[in-house]
């Protein structure tokens, strides 16, 4: 029953993520939509089907996700304005639509490239940490990862989140949704600010791999 529902809740936001991305465009003929959609569901698949066969804990934690299942009221606000980012994303199409700063076709092609790219770190990052919830708080029995991506940079599902976002606007045909990023930064920074002091606070041995590992999001910059 568990994989049914997570099942279902793909296919429900594919549908979402759809009417979004060609209501904006105003036109079902708009192949980048296509392109972005498929790699998306591609990807999504992939994964649930992995997590699913591997660690379907994992998938259980990560099904429980949006603004309304954090338990902080800070990071409510913070899922909520990021929310709301993502969906601006997906009307990128709507800039496209107007001429607005439009990608060339090989630039869109390069995004749902990126949007892959993000999807297999996200994966990797699973496989590593089998307590990468979608929600901010310590599990049971969670403990201090620093191995594979968490030996380059303690938050890498931010890092690889941080490339699927900026795929998205490139895939969806204009350079106008990386302002939209831009704007989403500095929430996502505070997010994994405001986390990180949880975890040093909550999470034995936390505080001794901020000192190990110095960067946070991109090694050599943050």
């Amino acid at each position: 029953m568990r994989n049914a529902r997570a099942w279902v809740a793909l296919v429900a936001m594919a549908l979402v993520m759809a009417a979004i991305v060609f209501g904006a465009a105003g036109t079902l003929s708009f192949w980048r939509g296509w392109a972005f959609l498929g790699m998306f569901l591609g990807a999504s698949a992939a994964l649930t089907a992995d997590l699913a066969n591997r660690d379907p804990a994992l998938l259980e934690r990560r099904s429980k996700g949006g603004p309304w299942a954090e338990t902080r009221p800070v990071q409510r606000i913070v899922m909520t304005i990021v929310s709301l980012g993502f969906v601006a994303l997906l009307a990128t199409p709507l800039a496209w639509r107007l001429g607005w700063a439009p990608t060339g076709a090989v630039v869109s092609v390069i995004g749902d490239v990126l949007l892959a790219v993000g999807y297999l770190a996200i994966g990797r990052v699973f496989r590593e940490n089998s307590h990468a919830a979608a929600t901010i708080r310590v599990g049971e029995g969670q403990r201090v990862i620093s191995t594979g991506p968490y030996a380059w940079v303690r938050d890498p599902m931010y890092a690889a989140s941080l490339v699927y976002l900026v795929a998205i606007p490139l895939a969806l045909g204009s350079w106008w949704g990386l302002a939209v990023v831009a704007a989403m930064m500095p929430f996502f920074v505070w997010r994994l600010v405001d986390e990180e002091r949880m975890l040093t606070l909550e999470l034995p041995g936390y505080d001794e791999y901020v000192r190990q590992v110095r960067w946070r999001l991109i090694p050599g910059l943050y």
